[in-house]
């Protein structure tokens, strides 16, 4: 009689496990389903792979030039505060300034999302883009810019941004041609089209200087 108790009550036991997996297996199915108590696996694992499906190498090199190209218009455009003598050079600098630390800040954004280092790799770094970066300065170039004042800065400053705006139209219409990532490739457009007015302004600024 003792054994036949215990047989009972250990078929009822097992029964019992098996009704709980059997209702873990579907909340676990709703769950897949609904988001009613989280984030669904197929959602979140779509979400996570969004970024990769939306850039290229082509939008990462674009950012990675792009910024320390911009970083040197902005110190350029910052000299010009304090070393500019006409009026409109200190303008245009400021306006230069204004466009370009956002779009660093907003590139930069860009390539930590695409899980992308934000610095160029190795072997392209400031001493030695000169001939890999369309328009950039080299130090010489700089150290000349700084060394310079009043009306003979503001020379030098027109031809150098002239230059290295070119460069930067250049960059950008390689990454029209060749980027996938839309934000990027509307960030070209806008560069193209600011900084060709910039050079036309520039360009007629460095024509009364003569």
């Amino acid at each position: 009689m003792k054994r036949t108790i215990l047989a009972r009550r250990a078929a009822l036991a097992g029964a019992a496990v098996i009704a709980a997996v059997t209702l873990a297996a579907c909340g676990s199915h709703d769950n897949g389903h609904n988001s009613g108590s989280g984030m669904p696996v197929m959602n979140h694992s779509s979400a996570s792979s969004q970024p990769s499906a939306t850039f290229n190498s082509a939008d990462v090199m674009f950012a990675q030039m792009m910024i320390p190209h911009h970083q040197q218009a902005v110190e350029m455009a910052t000299l010009a505060e304090t070393r500019a003598a006409d009026p409109q050079v200190k303008t245009l600098a400021a306006q230069i300034k204004a466009a370009q630390a956002p779009e660093i800040a907003t590139m930069t954004k860009w390539l930590t999302a695409w899980g992308q280092p934000t610095a160029m790799p190795s072997g392209h770094d400031m001493g030695g883009m000169s001939h890999g970066m369309p328009g950039i300065m080299s130090d010489a170039d700089m150290a000349k810019l700084k060394a310079a004042t009043g009306t003979e800065f503001d020379k030098q400053f027109l031809q150098m941004m002239i230059e290295h705006h070119k460069g930067a139209i250049q960059m950008a219409r390689d990454e029209q041609a060749n980027g996938a990532n839309p934000d990027a490739k509307a960030l070209a457009a806008r560069i193209i089209q600011t900084q060709q007015a910039e050079i036309d302004t520039m360009q007629k600024l460095l024509s009364q200087q003569q």
